[in-house]
């Protein structure tokens, strides 16, 4: 499964936030640049919500990754 994210910005962790083509909020919880991302879904899709489902996918990132 392959799946594009488009970066939105960062929450208040400073952590950044993608938007799925479907609408669907995504996190990367280790934003670190020598490190793999680790992409979940954001609870109740809410931007500043918690990190929730882990997602196993093939990820493209537009414009690219945001990392620290």
């Amino acid at each position: 499964m392959k799946l594009t994210l488009t970066l939105l910005g960062r929450d208040s962790w400073s952590r950044p936030v993608y938007r799925g083509s479907g609408g669907r909020l995504y996190v990367d919880t280790e934003p670190c640049a020598d490190r793999v991302p680790r992409i979940c879904t954001k609870y109740r899709n809410d931007f500043d919500g918690e990190p929730d489902v882990p997602v196993n996918a093939e990820i493209v990132f537009v414009p690219g990754r945001d990392t620290w």
